[in-house]
């Protein structure tokens, strides 16, 4: 089965009896960022959990992920006031818990039917959406032929038999226009509060400094940087403060030919 990739903030939405929570992939509360969601996420039955993408269309019906990235790093306050001007939806890729419990070790077909039958309980006018999917070959290359331009990412094929998995892990394929790889944190320049480029280990081993990070991309990063003592260098000789601990990124792979990374989004 092939579904669109949107290109937006990947966020859980969990639905418990006293209230409704979102988290990012790396764990961290984004409940205020995106709190019209939450308000929708109320709507859902106790017990229910989904995995799916905040996302932000512009006045002429594009997919902006710049939009997201900024609605994610906003203040309580500055982000009720973007969401009044261009609110977001929730396109929910995922059922992984119901009400009647674990949809996890499920296969991915009975998943999406639960996903389907719950969300079609919702209001009309709720932003909790499903993420178009389709099992014909055709209808998923032109999705991926014509929709690039709306800031469509790319699809993912996943096998129908299969359960859910956060990571990849051979059970699903990322067709992006834009080739990306992920990348480990090494260490960074500038400051663990203010970081200006990451040093990233490359799947070959190298370890390359990227280009200047965007301030939204940097805000969001910061908080997982732990440094560590010392100086450490890059294969191009290039200095940077290394860090403690697992931070894995996103990176657009056409930019590592000359061990230049282009970081895109925090994994």
């Amino acid at each position: 089965m092939a579904k669109l990739e949107k290109d937006g903030h990947r966020v859980i939405m969990w639905r418990t009896s006293d209230g409704v929570r979102l988290q990012a992939r790396s764990g961290r509360d984004v409940t205020a960022a995106w709190g019209h969601l939450a308000l929708a996420g109320h709507h859902l039955p106790a017990g229910t959990v989904l995995d799916g993408e905040a996302v932000i269309t512009t006045q002429d019906g594009q997919i902006s992920f710049e939009a997201a990235q900024a609605r994610a790093a906003s203040s309580p306050t500055r982000a009720r006031r973007l969401a009044a001007l261009r609110p977001a939806h929730y396109i929910a890729f995922d059922a992984l818990q119901l009400p009647s419990g674990d949809t996890g070790p499920r296969p991915y077909t009975e998943r999406r039917a639960a996903l389907l039958n719950l969300l079609a309980e919702l209001p009309a006018n709720t932003p909790i959406q499903a993420v178009s999917a389709t099992t014909d070959r055709d209808t998923a290359l032109t999705w991926y032929t014509t929709l690039h331009d709306q800031g469509v990412e790319g699809i993912v094929a996943k096998r129908t038999t299969s359960p859910y998995r956060a990571s990849r892990a051979g059970a699903w394929l990322k067709i992006c226009h834009a080739d990306t790889i992920d990348a480990t944190v090494a260490g960074f320049t500038g400051t663990a509060r203010q970081p200006r480029a990451l040093a990233v280990r490359l799947p070959d081993g190298r370890v390359a400094l990227s280009q200047r990070l965007a301030t939204a991309l940097a805000s969001r990063i910061a908080p997982h940087l732990v440094p560590q003592s010392g100086r450490a260098y890059t294969q191009g000789g290039d200095a940077y403060t290394p860090v403690s601990g697992e931070i894995v990124v996103e990176a657009v792979a056409g930019t590592t030919r000359h061990a230049v990374v282009t970081v895109v989004r925090l994994r």
